[in-house]
């Protein structure tokens, strides 16, 4: 696919992208919401420099490393995406409280039907203001959500600077051990 024009970006902005959802998978993976070029291509993660795909190899969760186009085939890991909130910005910071919120009772009606193993949410901030859990840090959560035990992992996101392809794959191994073996309550 051609590297989208400005205008081809901007257009994307409102769009939304299709979850990649099945019943019963080990983790399920909830970014914030897609980006424009997301959008733009209808795959989540798609924005070059985004370590979502890249860490997802390095974790072991995927036998090689795929690219946004082939998302379809993260259910045969038992791995699946979707979004607090479905329209596609430019940024996370352009996402209201209430959509957050909003999108966390959603996310809450998803797990309910689906029933994954876990959740993992992409990027703590929002974490924090969709499920009113001001202090949450990365890691094991206390609490659960449609009763799925959650992690919170760090956004993969390019912007989100602080946090290497290394360091997020060894997040998203912890995820897995702690699928393997979790804690007892």
């Amino acid at each position: 696919m051609p590297t989208p024009t400005k205008d081809e970006l901007a257009a994307a902005h409102g769009v939304t992208i299709p979850d990649v959802i099945a019943p019963g998978l080990d983790v399920l993976f909830c970014g914030i919401n897609p980006g424009l070029y997301s959008g733009y291509t209808g795959h989540h993660f798609a924005r070059p420099g985004n370590r979502f795909w890249p860490a997802l190899y390095r974790a072991g969760c995927t036998p090689r490393q795929l690219s946004p186009g082939e998302q379809d085939l993260l259910p045969r890991y038992g791995l699946g995406i979707t979004n607090l909130v479905a329209r596609a910005t430019a940024r996370a910071d352009e996402l209201t409280a209430a959509e957050l919120r909003e999108g966390g009772e959603a996310l809450a009606a998803t797990l309910a039907e689906y029933r994954p193993g876990a959740l993992a949410v992409l990027g703590v901030t929002a974490y924090r203001r969709a499920f009113g859990r001001p202090k949450a840090e990365i890691g094991a959560q206390p609490d659960r959500v449609a009763d799925t035990p959650v992690w919170v992992l760090p956004n993969p996101s390019g912007l989100n600077a602080r946090w290497d392809v290394a360091a997020i794959a060894t997040e998203l191994q912890r995820v897995r051990d702690w699928i393997r073996d979790p804690v007892p309550e």
